[in-house]
């Protein structure tokens, strides 16, 4: 069933009850039904339908999340991007986008409209993390995106008398999932559209459930409101973290996926990651660190790949099996999933991943700059920071190399520290050596210069 039908369908039976809480103020299920229905005839007139590619790209969350769901009701594929992007930059990144919404959609009065929807839909499209060097959307099918939101409602104890905060942009698949699954179990979503900052408190004094990144999580805790369980997902949750939640009264539902997989596995109870309902995992033999394995998963859940066939560090095999290059310890079934981090060098800061060669492609371009590095630095908060390292001796200065970032990088991928050497250490094929550079990093090499 598409979600804009369950919001059709709440709007029948529960009409007054709030849909969504945003920016501009309160949406009930019958308002907020209204207005996809009418942005829904509004996109049929201009060509969308099944087959064509909706990219909506609004600052105000509700207005964005009407518009994604009026894509849905007219049975086309919506594609979710930053508002920011000018359209020029909506084709480098997606291809052909057979409809841009840039601007919050009219509505159209008519009779009820009604797709139905077929096996073969594509029901949603989004950037994974740290898309913007190198654009990658990735495409999901309608089943493996809906169809697992019975069991996040069961594991989570999600119902529709729940009042979700979901502070983060629609733009992350892991905001964008939590506000379909809010909205298609009938509950309340609370849309600030980012990290409330100020309005957490009043925000927290609603919330019966909270969906975040594991950096995030203590912010929640300890303030007076009903909170009763916060979904984590994005990153390793520390122990120490779900404990603090125990002491606050907090249940702590944490999982482990990416855009390209989604569920893969999930801690209800602080055992450990076990292989979320559907699905089945593998750690592979790889050229990883020693002791390590690539992580494999084969389930309903999994995504078509990226749009336009764009290169990315998805790779699937003959049997359905899947990997993004995560890589963890030797696992069993029954086992703990023990997940160690990305392979290739991936970046996970705050719940994101940032592929350093898409930040590095940016900030080569910059005059001045012979090569570059670009590594992960830990950080106790965000499990790391992403450091640019300059092959130069006499490198341009660091507002020059913000500029650069600000103008082509999304705020995940831009740096945060920044240092100079006048040479990079390099492999035998003359490449770089990433693990050398982040070794010399972390002893504090003398040939390393800070940029301040």
């Amino acid at each position: 069933m598409p979600i804009a039908e369950h919001v059709l369908r709440h709007a029948t039976d529960r009409p007054r009850h709030v849909a969504v809480r945003g920016p501009a103020g309160d949406l009930t299920y019958a308002e907020l039904a209204a207005h996809i229905s009418g942005a829904a005839r509004h996109l049929l007139g201009l060509g969308a339908g099944p087959g064509t590619l909706v990219g909506a790209g609004l600052a105000d969350p509700v207005a964005l999340l009407t518009a994604v769901l009026a894509a849905d009701l007219a049975g086309a594929t919506p594609l979710v991007g930053e508002h920011t992007w000018d359209r020029a930059r909506w084709l480098g990144a997606a291809g052909p986008v057979d409809v841009l919404v840039d601007a919050p959609l009219p509505t159209v009065t008519g009779s009820p409209l009604r797709y139905e929807p077929r096996p073969d839909d594509r029901a949603w499209a989004c950037f994974s993390s740290g898309s913007t060097g190198r654009p990658r959307a990735v495409v999901r099918g309608r089943a493996s995106w809906t169809a697992s939101f019975p069991h996040l409602s069961d594991l989570a104890g999600i119902g529709p008398d729940d009042t979700v905060l979901i502070p983060g942009p629609l733009v992350s698949s892991l905001y964008a999932f939590a506000a379909m699954h809010t909205l298609a179990t009938g509950a309340t979503a609370l849309l600030p559209g980012r990290w409330p900052g100020s309005s957490l408190a009043a925000l927290l004094g609603q919330a019966t459930v909270v969906h975040l990144v594991p950096h995030r999580l203590p912010d929640v805790l300890g303030r007076p409101g009903p909170l009763r369980t916060a979904v984590v997902g994005g990153a390793a949750l520390h122990p120490d973290a779900r404990a603090a939640a125990a002491r606050a009264g907090v249940d702590v539902v944490s999982y482990y996926g990416a855009t390209e997989l989604s569920f893969v596995a999930v801690d209800t109870d602080g055992r450990g990651l076990r292989p979320f309902p559907g699905v089945e995992i593998e750690v592979r033999d790889c050229d990883g660190p020693a002791g390590l394995g690539e992580v494999w998963a084969r389930s309903p859940w999994l995504s078509d790949g990226y749009l336009g066939e764009a290169a990315g560090p998805l790779r699937r095999d003959s049997a359905g099996w899947m990997t993004v290059g995560d890589v963890a310890e030797p696992y069993r079934a029954g086992q703990a999933l023990r997940v160690r981090g990305r392979g290739g060098g991936a970046i996970q800061t705050g719940g994101a991943t940032v592929v350093p060669e898409d930040v590095e492609e940016v900030l080569r371009k910059v005059p001045g700059v012979g090569d570059i590095v670009v590594v992960g630095s830990p950080h106790p908060r965000l499990g790391a920071v992403v450091t640019a390292i300059v092959e130069s001796a006499s490198p341009p200065p660091r507002s020059l190399l913000e500029a650069a970032a600000r103008s082509g990088l999304d705020g995940v991928q831009r740096p945060r520290r920044w240092y100079a050497m006048p040479s990079l250490p390099r492999t035998g094929t003359g490449k770089p050596a990433r693990a050398l550079v982040a070794a010399r990093l972390a002893d504090g090499a003398p040939d390393l210069r800070r940029l301040i």
